[in-house]
């Protein structure tokens, strides 16, 4: 597409009409995203980095068995929560004379830190959710809170526990999962820390905050009970389809032939058996098929039916909104098709998301069509929009111009039901990713040597100030876009850090003292960090929360894109109603643009950033903008919304 001269205001018609639906009622409950998806702001918690509210419960050697690196060292502890991040524990001395669970010797700090545990439970997030409130958020998604060894949680132990240490009594939850048949739900008890996640919830529900789970059915972990009686049994075992394993133990020789599929090639993580092998090392791609063992994919129905409905009987107010559902492209369309049934069924107003992310690493994003038909998801992870924005407002890797910036949005909802653009989760870091602002100060492709090694020059220091500018923009065009905003928790904090590990440092609450961060885990660079709170950033997020929730055609509305001028780098989408618009005007130029844009309502339309007035003449509204800045124009006078702390 050429470059568009801005007195021509050449407009891109995307508008996302909901269309006329004739489907039955209970299709539509099997096929719609639910209509809460598109209003909510999401943010994301990590339970194990959040907050320590009970030290009672914090890890002990013996929690960790099972999980990576397959040791525990002798004088290991629980890491203080203001630790400076990348400076050793004392426990790290002597680790590089060891090796993990493949073999490879412990000599990098990525795998050392893997083993550090900061004591964050569900109390931390009772005790936090007035501060949630505060944030103006409406929807919470937890990573895993299965019971598992590892930080992260993906390698459970079992599914149908919330794990022994976010709860108060660890031992008497361990007591009472022993006395349990894991196969029958009628033996299934509620541990101390189950009863608390329901209090959680419960907790959240009382603000209007909608709560999602995070589960990984494609895999367990090497010390889930099924696991080990095939790792005792082998053939014998009545779990023994339960899994990929490739070749059984003779016990006829001395060594072990034992070979199984672990996910990405992880031993620690063995992967749930389905009745069709896809390789997704090299590619990933949908595909039919379903769990191999009936009794496996039962035995999934049990656990989401379980926090779907907690006290089981048929009202599930007192469960989980929904679940986002790991790696769910490496697993087959037919069990995602009867997983949805089911939990429709439960709850008609479930919100189903997948993890729907890469074709081939590291250029190639899955087309989320095949999920979003009406039978699988409500929508996925949106990372095909963040590598667009980050791209278009960072340079990264490289310039792109307006157009091409508008071309790359069209195109990601062209080819999506209406309703499936508006439920997706617009995600700008997370777990998986490097939290934001460090993503945007570094210019390296998207994910891609994201993290420091001897080999780059990538930055862990705190982010500058020309970042700071670039993440503004950003996340204003996050709050205007068509989709659902998320945050990851901590970058409304102002944290920073690289790709896994380093994006998962504990929260920096303004109530502690975090030592500066002075050590680099390669000695590259020499720099001393302040780790506090950041009130200015909190308070844009803020801003941006309740500007959402305020006006309602920013989560429902159509759009159009008014401006796409290249020469000048100016950028404005509409928003809009039949009774109400907000436009969302971008200046990534070096100089300041004064301009008109046009609007579809003759009236006032204010600044929600700062205040200002804007007089509409006619169908035309004139805007002066600085360079690298935004302005938010919203039609209603009473539409400015001042959040201080």
């Amino acid at each position: 597409m050429t470059s568009c001269n801005f007195r021509l205001l050449i407009s891109w018609i995307g508008v996302l009409s909901m269309g006329t639906l004739t489907l039955s009622a209970q299709q539509q409950a099997i096929e719609n995203p639910p209509d809460w998806a598109a209003e909510v702001v999401w943010y994301q918690i990590f339970v194990e980095r959040f907050y320590n509210g009970d030290p009672s419960n914090d890890p002990r050697p013996q929690d960790l068995t099972g999980a990576y690196p397959g040791f525990v060292p002798e004088n290991w502890r629980v890491t203080p929560w203001t630790h400076d991040w990348y400076a050793p524990d004392p426990w790290f001395e002597g680790l590089e004379q060891q090796r993990d669970l493949s073999g490879n010797p412990m000599e990098h700090f990525n795998q050392k830190v893997q083993l550090r545990r900061y004591g964050g439970d569900l109390q931390g997030v009772l005790e936090k959710i007035s501060y949630l409130d505060s944030l103006g958020i409406t929807a919470v998604f937890f990573n895993p809170l299965n019971d598992a060894p590892s930080l992260h949680k993906y390698d459970a132990r079992n599914w149908r526990h919330i794990d022994r240490n976010f709860g108060p009594d660890p031992d008497g939850d361990i007591a009472i999962m022993a006395m349990e048949d894991p196969t029958d739900p009628a033996t299934w008890r509620m541990t101390s820390a189950d009863l608390l996640f329901v209090e959680v919830i419960r907790a959240l529900h009382a603000r209007d905050i909608r709560v999602i789970l995070d589960y990984s059915w494609n895999h367990t972990g090497v010390d889930c009970w099924a696991w080990q009686d095939v790792l005792k049994n082998q053939q014998a075992s009545p779990y023994s389809d339960w899994y990929w394993v490739q070749e059984w133990d003779d016990p006829a020789t001395d060594s072990s032939e034992f070979r199984y599929r672990g996910w990405a090639g992880v031993p620690s993580l063995p992967e749930i058996r389905e009745t069709v092998h896809m390789e997704h090392i090299e590619k990933v791609e949908p595909f039919e098929g379903d769990i191999y063992a009936a009794a496996a994919k039962q035995h999934i129905f049990h656990i989401t039916q379980r926090w779907l409905d907690p006290n089981g009987d048929g009202n599930p107010e007192d469960g989980v909104d929904g679940f986002r559902l790991d790696v769910a492209a490496e697993m087959p369309l037919g069990f995602w098709r009867d997983y949805r049934r089911h939990v429709r069924n439960i709850n008609p107003n479930a919100y189903l998301i997948g993890e729907v992310w890469w074709e081939q690493y590291p250029d190639k994003l899955l087309d989320p069509l095949p999920y979003l038909e009406g039978d699988v998801f409500d929508a996925v992870m949106n990372y095909r929009w963040y590598r667009a924005a980050r791209h278009f407002f960072n340079a990264s890797p490289d310039t792109i111009s307006v157009t091409d910036l508008v071309d790359s949005l069209q195109k990601f909802t062209g080819n999506l039901p209406a309703a499936n653009n508006y439920a997706m989760m617009n995600l700008v870091s997370s777990h998986d990713v490097p939290r934001v602002a460090t993503s945007l100060y570094n210019k390296n492709k998207y994910k891609f040597n994201a993290g420091p090694s001897p080999g780059n020059d990538y930055k862990v220091n705190k982010p500058d100030a020309a970042t700071r500018d670039i993440l503004r923009l950003l996340l204003i065009h996050q709050f205007t876009y068509v989709g659902a905003p998320h945050i990851w928790a901590g970058d409304e904090m102002g944290m920073w850090g690289s790709d896994d590990p380093s994006n998962r440092k504990p929260l920096i609450w303004p109530e502690y003292t975090f030592e500066k961060e002075k050590v680099h885990p390669y000695s590259l660079v020499e720099t001393e960090d302040e780790v506090v709170f950041d009130h200015a950033i909190f308070n844009l997020y803020r801003q941006l929360t309740y500007m959402r929730r305020q006006h309602q055609v920013l989560a429902t509305g159509d759009i159009e894109f008014v401006v796409a001028d290249n020469e000048r780098r100016l950028l404005a989408y509409s928003r809009f109603n039949e009774k109400d618009e907000v436009l969302a005007v971008f200046n990534t130029s070096q100089q300041q643009q004064s301009f008109e844009l046009p609007v579809k309502h003759n009236g006032t339309y204010i600044n929600l950033m700062d205040g200002s007035s804007h007089k509409a003449r006619g169908s035309r509204v004139s805007v002066a903008i600085e360079p690298g800045t935004a302005v938010i124009l919203a039609l209603s006078t009473n539409s400015w919304i001042s959040v201080e702390e």
